[in-house]
């Protein structure tokens, strides 16, 4: 696996991934996400290392998973 966090990306870093990718590698961008409201840099972080941490078959204890859309009913309570 492999987390690649330097950007931009040059060309011998997009050929160097593109062959361990056909090696079987995974590749894994810490890139945030923002569908699940992150709060914290540490929230953030948080879902990175769990997005990692899955890619092995490891839990995290301080995961927040997605379940989906909220209902019309869900959101009209959260907005009351």
């Amino acid at each position: 696996m492999l987390v690649p966090r330097e950007m931009p990306l040059s060309t011998i870093h997009l050929e160097n991934m593109l062959a361990l990718s056909r090696m079987g590698v995974a590749m894994v961008p810490p890139m945030p996400a923002y569908y699940n409201h992150p709060e914290t840099v540490d929230d953030i972080t948080n879902h990175i290392v769990t997005r990692v941490l899955d890619q092995f078959g490891l839990d995290y204890h301080k995961a927040r998973r997605w379940n989906g859309l909220r209902t019309a009913e869900q959101f009209a309570q959260e907005i009351e």
